[in-house]
């Protein structure tokens, strides 16, 4: 390779690496606006402000707003398993897991992402409106339900649980009752009534527990 191919080589790799900061840096910044607005409630005048960028360095990176928010949902939910992921890895056992899940989830005074749970806000917009967002949260949805699972087989094949506790179904129960917890807690401002969910499922982990 000539000095003068390297060098090309060299500026094009410099130029993709700013692209893809740029990249980032703008779904980062539109994350929590859209997970507050909603998508249809955000313009890309939104993100104008939030980057500082001007409308043409925008569709520079993203062809719409549409594909912008695509991409905007998936960065959200991948932020929201490593948030999860990082509240448990010190665990020890399948118990202390389920725990610090619930004590994640169910505080909704200091949410996981800025504008509230990501999984029922772009849920309750998608639904019948947008099938690719949609499609995404149900792929959450059925992750971190296959979470719960993974977690009580795990405990049930160490002893920690009881062999007959069913964990697909405390898993679909506990999904419900965090959304629906914090729907309560939005709308009525009080965070009393997800402690109070939270309480309850635990109760249930401990009845299971041996």
């Amino acid at each position: 390779m000539t000095d003068k191919s390297f060098n090309f080589v060299v500026l094009f790799i410099a130029i993709m690496t700013k692209a893809e900061r740029t990249r980032q840096f703008i779904i980062e910044k539109a994350a929590p606006i859209f997970n507050t607005k909603g998508v249809a409630g955000t313009a890309m005048s939104d993100i104008m402000e939030a980057t500082k960028l001007a409308k043409g360095s925008l569709y520079v990176h993203f062809e719409n707003k549409e594909d912008l928010s695509y991409c905007t949902v998936d960065y959200i939910f991948s932020q929201l398993k490593t948030k999860i992921s990082a509240s448990i890895i010190n665990k020890k056992t399948a118990k202390e897991k389920l725990f610090a899940i619930l004590n994640f989830y169910c505080n909704s005074s200091n949410p996981a992402v800025e504008g509230g749970c990501p999984m029922l806000n772009f849920g309750m917009e998608a639904d019948d409106t947008n099938p690719v967002i949609l499609n995404k949260v149900n792929k959450a949805m059925e992750k971190f339900q296959e979470m719960l699972i993974t977690i009580i087989k795990d405990g049930i094949n160490a002893g920690e649980f009881n062999a007959d506790w069913d964990p697909k179904k405390f898993a679909l129960k506990a999904f419900a009752m965090i959304e629906g917890g914090i729907m309560i807690s939005r709308i009525s401002c009080k965070n009393d009534q997800l402690k109070t969910i939270a309480l309850i499922l635990k109760e249930e982990i401990k009845k299971e527990s041996n």
